[in-house]
């Protein structure tokens, strides 16, 4: 980001990862922690509505958050049954947990990774 553009939130804060390949995901659920998923799409309305939400989570939480775009990663959202944008699932110990669909408040996606 330059220095003249604004934000509203602190430029350091850390912002949900972007997974761009199977193995990177697959060692992160091996890793055995709680993991926030967001899978999203570029031309998703409502993900591109939830993006600034999902990085204030991410900077908030003790989870690790991540995105996946569905169209980068097909196999990802094949097996995990990703039908529709933006879909949260989130892991524990490698295991599915909790699946939202749809726009979520911080709060809902805070209680999916408890």
């Amino acid at each position: 980001m330059s220095e003249n553009s604004t934000r509203t939130t602190d430029d350091t804060a850390p912002e949900a990862e972007h997974i761009d390949s199977v193995d990177v995901f697959e060692r992160l659920l091996a890793e055995e922690k709680r993991v926030l998923v967001d899978f999203y799409a570029e031309w998703c309305g409502p993900c591109n509505i939830m993006a600034p939400t999902v990085d204030e989570f991410a900077a908030e939480t003790g989870a690790e958050v991540v995105k996946i775009d569905v169209e980068e990663l097909p196999e990802i959202a094949t097996r995990y049954d990703v039908k529709s944008v933006p879909t949260f699932i989130a892991f524990r110990s490698g295991e599915v947990a909790e699946r939202l669909i749809g726009l979520q408040e911080k709060a809902t996606l805070a209680e999916a990774v408890e």
